[in-house]
């Protein structure tokens, strides 16, 4: 897929500081996929599932990934994880994990539960707007997303 068609990123990140690198970041790498927050795995279900807050959400596509952090409060990464694999709905939406965890535990059961990919967070500002292109690259050029996510 092009990114003339630009399938949106949601990232799903509890942390104030790391969603505005996240975004300067993503604006500086200069994709053009669009990026959505949401602040916990709860929100995150409600935002795919376009329910209470998110039941008007605008737009019919699903997002094209999902940036998913691990340690957040209420519902967090690895509960949302297996939930979003576990609904037919959402399975198809890759999941990058990006969290700044390097425990061999965490990765290892971030895949066994479907994890698309593991990422741990970079610490350097530039070393994350890298991260933003070349997932994009990935993502959105190289790979194959599906064309209607859950059906």
């Amino acid at each position: 897929m092009s990114r003339t068609a630009a399938r949106g990123i949601l990232c799903v990140e509890d942390d104030p500081d790391d969603r505005l690198l996240a975004e300067m970041a993503h604006r500086e790498s200069g994709v053009v996929n669009p990026l959505s927050f949401v602040a916990d795995g709860d929100e995150a279900l409600e935002y795919l599932r376009r329910v209470g807050r998110y039941a008007n959400r605008d737009g019919d596509e699903q997002p094209g990934i999902i940036l998913l952090d691990l340690n957040m409060p209420g519902t967090d990464g690895r509960e949302t994880l297996v939930i979003v694999k576990a609904d037919p709905a959402l399975r198809r939406i890759p999941v990058v994990i990006l969290t700044t965890s390097s425990a061999e535990r965490d990765i290892a059961t971030s895949y066994d539960q479907g994890a698309n990919s593991y990422i741990v967070k970079p610490t350097a500002f530039t070393s994350l707007v890298h991260l933003f292109q070349r997932l994009c690259d990935y993502w959105f050029e190289v790979g194959s997303l599906p064309g209607e996510v859950g059906k």
